[in-house]
């Protein structure tokens, strides 16, 4: 019960349009991929923005009841745990534990700082101090 059928009856696609039409996707991806991209990287500095603005709202907090910013020994971990030798602590001062950065990089906390009280920054994408685009550093003293 197998007939057959010439080949030119055949339904389906020939190698050639299946390539035009990889091809076109190919550029497709090519011209809208780098653009979807340029958004996440930027999406990103964002997030470190605000984590950084509701981190110093925390340290706010925090020297309102010590009187003074966790030194840079005691970190941004002084915002969930007590630390020792501080009475006046009535923390959590965040509801969670310290988040990462956007890119799964710790923050860096320096206190007293070298343009404030404290110096709260990400390193950027490349986890390196400077950069540009993605890589810059987002810092609590730029907001």
């Amino acid at each position: 019960m197998y007939q057959n059928t010439p080949v030119s009856q055949q339904k389906g696609f020939t190698l050639i349009e299946l390539l035009i039409v990889m091809i076109i996707l190919g550029l497709l991806a090519s011209l809208v991929g780098p653009r979807l991209f340029q958004h996440v990287g930027q999406s990103r500095q964002n997030t470190a923005r605000a984590q950084i603005e509701l981190l110093g709202t925390a340290l706010d907090a925090y020297r309102l009841d010590v009187g003074r910013y966790p030194t840079t020994e005691q970190g941004l971990d002084a915002l969930r745990r007590q630390p020792s030798g501080v009475d006046r602590w009535h923390g959590p001062y965040l509801p969670r534990d310290v988040p990462l950065d956007p890119w799964g990089n710790e923050y860096v906390y320096k206190s007293p700082g070298d343009h404030g009280p404290y110096d709260l920054f990400s390193l950027g994408a490349d986890g390196r101090p400077g950069g540009e685009g993605e890589d810059a550093d987002v810092r609590s003293w730029e907001n």
